[in-house]
């Protein structure tokens, strides 16, 4: 049998680690964003350097929930806190290589003209930022009604994703000399929208480490 101090300990230190990598990663997001809208390419190829950073905080927190598991073998509702944790860290550091994909698409563009207004783009990159704090501020604080309205949310990048796309789309079908780079803002609205469906599995987790129901996130239906 665990003993409770020592598991509460472990369960301080995991929610500690997990609250520092979600911090790095806010951060790399801001940064992503930051480097594409002033065309930073020193703050671009330091988001993506810092990636591995983001790779060993994962790895860290990995560690400590196995030991956990192997010494302490928690049950119920600690367990799946742990397993929990694991699943959200992982989550957060593919957010984090996304925001690196980002910053090294602003690298490969360099100081080539934008095809289109950056608009949406930036927008899809705060929205994203938010919903990843809030999503994990949900799962350490369980807080179920919270992780509901973030999953909402991300029909917000969705349609945003699907607006640059369109766009863009008729950029490259009216002018094939842009498709290289109308190309890589394609691939910018795929990485800001791939770190809302993250963050809404952080939020699947934090329901099921409140109610112990594991479940995916219905898709809202599409837009008329």
């Amino acid at each position: 049998m665990p003993v409770r101090p020592i598991l509460d300990k472990f369960l301080i230190d995991i929610r500690d680690d997990l609250l520092r990598l979600a911090s790095m990663v806010d951060q790399a997001i801001a940064h992503s964003i930051q480097a594409l809208v002033e065309r930073d390419l020193v703050l671009a190829s330091a988001t993506s350097a810092n990636d591995l950073n983001l790779n060993r905080a994962r790895f860290n927190i990995e560690e400590v929930c196995y030991s956990l598991l192997a010494t302490q073998q928690p049950a119920a509702s600690d367990l799946r806190v742990v397993v929990g944790t694991v699943a959200v860290a992982t989550n957060l550091e593919r957010i984090g290589d996304h925001a690196a994909g980002v910053a090294r698409l602003v690298l490969r563009m360099a100081d080539a003209p934008f095809p289109h207004p950056l608009v949406a783009l930036p927008q899809m990159g705060e929205i994203g930022r938010l919903m990843v704090r809030q999503s994990v501020e949900a799962f350490c604080n369980r807080a179920t009604a919270l992780a509901e309205a973030v999953m909402e949310r991300d029909h917000q990048i969705d349609l945003l994703h699907g607006q640059v796309y369109r766009d863009l789309v008729a950029l490259m079908t009216q002018n094939p000399s842009l498709i290289e780079r109308a190309t890589h803002l394609l691939w910018v609205s795929h990485n800001y929208e791939r770190i809302g469906d993250r963050a809404t599995n952080i939020c699947e987790r934090a329901i099921y480490v409140t109610t112990g129901e594991l479940r995916e996130n219905k898709p809202l239906p599409p837009s008329p």
